[in-house]
């Protein structure tokens, strides 16, 4: 068996991710250096198995609810957000705080706190249960109804039609938000929100990428890395099968099953936006020795995209002074990316 591998670009980690990584290695760096406080952290801090296991590994203790962590601990808030309900808990339990959520998920808070206090009626679409989700409801529950498909568009039933504005959460397939917002528009033509949604550059440069393996470069089968409540990673190996490909989503090299290369000349690669590189090279170098007589990278944009950690804050708001410099950055800086041409 011979084939061609075709190795997606971009893929792999985003800025959002680097930077809730990076904040809870500062905190375990500090703890290190002096600060005897365990370092807590409320969810897996991105949804990758491996990087958790990593930084559990390290000192990180991974939570579930607030109150599990102790009073004045320090605590790492996960890059899918929290609900001003979360930020409540913690300032009862006095905890230090580093907020890791991803900026562009705090834009998205932002963007619903401003339509709650003009009075529209937010549409939120996404999928029920996924921390992003929860923690953007959570801003304003009362006004804030979320939307799940097509079919749900026609029950809905708001105050007021001519007040109604959406979001959408940031790691959705560019087609499917297209089709709910489009739906949504049809029934609510005065609504207002973003022109093209909310979902994020790496989302989206990575849908491309991995339609540019099948439509351009005929990749028969797609192997997406990605941990399987990665909604990301699952919306990779979806725009894949939808383009024709048959897709898998594995979460190590070791889960390949050689059959699913059966009859395949190009299998393409890529993965979800919190798995490491070295996840991505060790399926590579499992490939070869499956036989792949070629490995190519397909490049469809190019990221420069930077956000700096947060600052550590005591739960009621004011700013601790700790050794990291780069901490004191309000991590809202960042460039987008662009296309290859």
């Amino acid at each position: 068996m011979s084939f061609t591998v075709l190795l997606a670009a971009p893929r792999g980690f985003c800025a959002g991710v680097e930077r809730a990584i990076r904040t809870v290695e500062l905190a375990l760096d500090n703890r290190a250096a002096g600060d005897e406080r365990p370092v807590y952290v409320r969810h897996e801090i991105v949804h990758n198995k491996v990087v958790v296991d990593d930084l559990r590994a390290r000192g990180a203790v991974f939570v579930e609810d607030t109150r599990e962590i102790p009073v004045g601990a320090t605590a790492v808030f996960s890059a899918h957000g929290i609900s001003p309900v979360v930020r409540d808990e913690a300032v009862a339990r006095g905890l230090v705080t580093l907020d890791a959520t991803c900026p562009l998920v705090s834009r998205v808070h932002a963007a619903v706190l401003r339509y709650a206090a003009r009075g529209y009626t937010i549409l939120f679409v996404g999928h029920a249960g996924h921390p992003e989700v929860e923690g953007v409801m959570g801003e304003a529950p009362q006004q804030v109804r979320l939307v799940q498909t097509v079919a749900e568009v026609e029950h809905i039933e708001v105050p007021d039609p001519s007040k109604v504005a959406y979001c959408t959460q940031t790691t959705l397939s560019l087609d499917d938000v297209s089709a709910i917002v489009e739906a949504l528009r049809r029934r609510f033509p005065a609504m207002v929100g973003p022109e093209a949604g909310d979902v994020c550059y790496a989302t989206q440069n990575r849908q491309e990428a991995v339609q540019a393996l099948v439509r351009q470069h005929k990749a028969d089968v797609v192997l997406v890395l990605g941990s399987p409540n990665s909604s990301n990673s699952n919306r990779l190996r979806e725009v894949a099968e939808t383009d024709g490909a048959r897709a898998y989503l594995l979460g190590t090299a070791a889960e390949l099953d050689p059959t699913w290369l059966a009859r395949a000349q190009r299998v393409g690669v890529s993965a979800g936006a919190s798995t490491p590189e070295h996840l991505v090279e060790a399926l590579i170098d499992r490939l070869k020795a499956l036989g792949a007589s070629d490995v190519q990278t397909v490049e469809t944009s190019v990221e420069d995209v930077f956000f700096a950690p947060p600052p550590m804050r005591r739960a009621e708001g004011a700013a601790l002074p700790i050794t990291v410099d780069s901490l004191h950055d309000d991590g809202q800086n960042g460039r987008d990316s662009h296309p290859r041409r």
